[in-house]
């Protein structure tokens, strides 16, 4: 039987008043609770066009397109919701975070203050707000601002941080210790706080204790590439060059383009004779910026150092035509035309140092206009010789070989970039690794690249029946628009065909597969038990049919925040009709019959474990992912929620040895996970 929405959908020619629009919102909102960005836009326009009065599908579709990078037409949708409702807090906090983007934080600065007259404890608010005030260096009114938010949660770790940092920008670093000493206290799991006092302690010289620190932030956050940066400076302030060396290399393996990371590795490879790695390192910095003379110049004297002359003249010749008064570039440019037996060129340059000599003892330079010559050339040997670093910003050609650091601007980047606008109710908690679906779009990852096999889906795809190859997949990828178009003509196609012959249960599954895509469930769910009516012993209906319920479940339970978020009250009726334990029953009761029927397929154990783990029934979770392991011994995201499990039920030392066959499978988040049940001081 043909469905009324499908028609809506697929042929524009019909009335927008004709649709379901309280039924349209719940897909689209489905569709973007899920991250499916471009399939939940199109479905608020249907209800846009239907009512355009509503204040809900402007906001949501706002939010739709700030997780696209669409900050315009965000900012552009919260307008049309707050003129149709001005009382909506999270359109003001979404069009806020859309101003940030586009760098009007004034205009940020007024949608946050007025969202806090209808929400004074809101946090993301009170955040956003003083981080804003960062931005625009207005130190005073940020400290003002962060003061009201710990009123509000005196154990609020991010303002701490914040707070640090602003005093940091101050000079005040008794100050910033203090709150990074704070923010540490309360948090003493997060890294964000070991990196933020590592950073204190270095601006005072105190190179162990940030060395320290950073080793606590590393242990937290072994992802982080810009502990190890920091952390290869405290090092090199300790003389230990190797240990330095090791760090960027660390660093750049998380971060292949981090120019500091080269650049500063270029330099210590230098001084340990490894020359042709360091010129590598300058190589790639030089791609990165290929006006950046220093690097050109140190490029030159390792090109010198190891033979290639011509390749040295080449560099010395660049940055003596930026910096053309810069003796030390003269003076190694006539030494390597000289080795390569350009006698000529290099009695110039002589000559050209004799008169440049000659001309600075006789020129009887003001003192202004002596600083003004070493400005332009870089020959300042006062400023060259303070300390083993320079600045990222600081051209003086005579610090080309001083290590690189961050400008005092990025420094804090790490803590002020934060900003928080999703109004989702999204869990930040540790969590499991999500169910395995039967779909046609797969997630790249950059770690794993394992491709799921099983025998009856591959038949299947051999028969090519399916418009495109089935995948076995955890990490789905949102649709197209373009996929998002073919998904509703097939819809169309599959209609025509049950019509023809409404026996067929491969060809209701398929159908029930392209409204899954297209998120809506319930004729999903409708196709599916279509298709297990007409073969029982089908089981990816079955398997399907399990997923596409627990994700109604999953949305369910973010509803009402949802709700909440969009300025909406939740009676006490739907509050009741909330997710229940038999509702993750019937979900299991699929799964159930799916291991009946397909006693291997790995994966109805995996997503079955998930199920029990919901319901809090952990032993039995353990014996499907045991089933799971056994099946597949290298089944990577098994392990991980094996291992949580077992954390969940005490058995840290068992759970933590998951988690580590995890990570070495290519979960990386299983490491983080791992440290925090593992003491920060051990």
């Amino acid at each position: 039987m043909k469905r009324i929405l499908t028609a809506v959908l697929l042929l524009p020619t019909l009335l927008y008043a004709q649709i379901n629009t309280e039924r349209v919102m719940t897909i689209a909102r489905n569709a973007l609770y899920f991250e499916d960005y471009v399939l939940s836009i199109q479905y608020f326009n249907q209800v846009i066009n239907a009512k355009p009065y509503l204040f809900e599908p402007y906001f949501f579709r706002g939010l739709a397109k700030i997780n696209l990078d669409d900050y315009q037409g965000a900012e552009a949708d919260c307008d049309e919701a707050i003129r149709r409702n001005p009382f909506v807090v999270g359109a003001y906090q979404i069009r806020g975070l859309a101003r940030i983007r586009q760098n009007n934080f004034d205009g940020a600065i007024d949608d946050y203050r007025t969202a806090l007259k209808y929400d004074p404890e809101n946090l993301v608010l009170w955040h956003n707000l003083s981080l804003c005030h960062i931005q625009k260096k207005d130190y005073v009114a940020a400290k003002d601002d962060l003061g009201k938010l710990l009123k509000v949660s005196p154990r609020y770790m991010p303002a701490y941080l914040m707070r640090g940092e602003v005093n940091l920008r101050q000079n005040d670093t008794i100050q910033a210790l203090a709150d990074f000493n704070k923010a540490i206290e309360l948090e003493r799991y997060e890294p964000d706080g070991w990196g933020a006092r590592a950073i204190v302690y270095m601006s005072q010289g105190e190179y162990k204790k940030a060395e320290d620190d950073l080793d606590q932030a590393i242990h937290l956050s072994a992802r982080n590439a810009g502990y190890y940066i920091n952390r290869a400076l405290a090092r090199f302030h300790q003389n230990n060059l190797r240990g330095a060396m090791r760090d960027y290399d660390l660093a750049l393996d998380i971060d292949p383009n981090n120019f500091l990371g080269h650049y500063n590795r270029g330099l210590l490879r230098a001084q340990v004779g490894d020359d042709n790695r360091a010129i590598e390192d300058f190589d790639f910095v030089l791609e990165m910026e290929p006006d950046n003379m220093m690097a050109t110049f140190n490029r030159g004297l390792l090109r010198a150092q190891t033979g290639d002359y011509a390749g040295s003249v080449s560099d010395y010749s660049r940055v003596i035509e930026e910096y053309p008064n810069f003796t030390t570039g003269y003076y190694y440019r006539a030494e390597a035309r000289r080795k390569m037996g350009d006698q000529k060129g290099a009695e110039q340059d002589e000559l050209l140092l004799m008169q440049m000599e000659i001309d600075r003892r006789n020129k009887n330079l003001t003192a202004q206009n002596a600083d003004e010559e070493k400005k332009q050339s870089g020959d300042d040997a006062e400023t060259s010789d303070e300390g083993k670093t320079r600045k990222k910003s600081d051209k003086n050609i005579r610090n080309y070989r001083k290590v690189v650091v961050a400008d005092d601007s990025e420094m804090g980047q790490r803590y002020t970039s934060d900003y928080r606008g999703r109004v989702q109710n999204k869990n930040v908690t540790i969590k499991l690794e999500p169910l395995y679906a039967l779909t046609y779009y797969e997630k790249v990852s950059d770690v794993k690249h394992t491709v799921h096999f099983y025998s009856f889906i591959d038949s299947l795809n051999q028969e090519k029946i399916f418009p495109k190859p089935l995948r076995i997949t955890n990490m789905e990828a949102p649709l197209t628009e373009e996929q998002v178009r073919f998904h509703f003509e097939f819809i169309n196609a599959h209609t025509a065909e049950i019509v023809e012959n409404s026996q067929d249960a491969v060809i209701c599954f398929m159908r029930g597969l392209d409204f899954y895509l297209v998120q809506d469930f319930a004729s999903s769910i409708d196709d599916f038990t279509q298709s297990i009516l007409l073969d029982d012993n089908f089981f990816p209906a079955y398997f399907m049919r399990a997923l596409v319920r627990y994700k109604e479940l999953e949305y369910k339970k973010a509803e009402t925040t949802l709700r909440e978020d969009a300025g909406q009250q939740v009676s006490t009726t739907e509050q009741g009709a909330g997710v229940r334990a038999v509702d993750y029953e019937i979900v299991r009761s699929d799964l159930d019959n799916v291991i009946r029927l397909a006693p291997d397929f790995v994966y109805g154990y995996y997503n079955r474990g998930n199920v029990l783990s919901m319901l809090k029934d952990y032993r039995a979770a353990l014996a499907d992912y045991d089933k799971a392991i056994e099946l597949n011994p290298n089944f990577a995201e098994a392990y991980f929620n094996r291992g949580l499990t077992r954390i969940f039920l005490g058995n840290n030392k068992q759970g933590i040895a998951d988690l580590s066959k995890a990570g070495e499978l290519g979960i990386v988040s299983a490491y983080n996970i791992i440290k925090r049940f593992t003491d920060v001081s051990e």
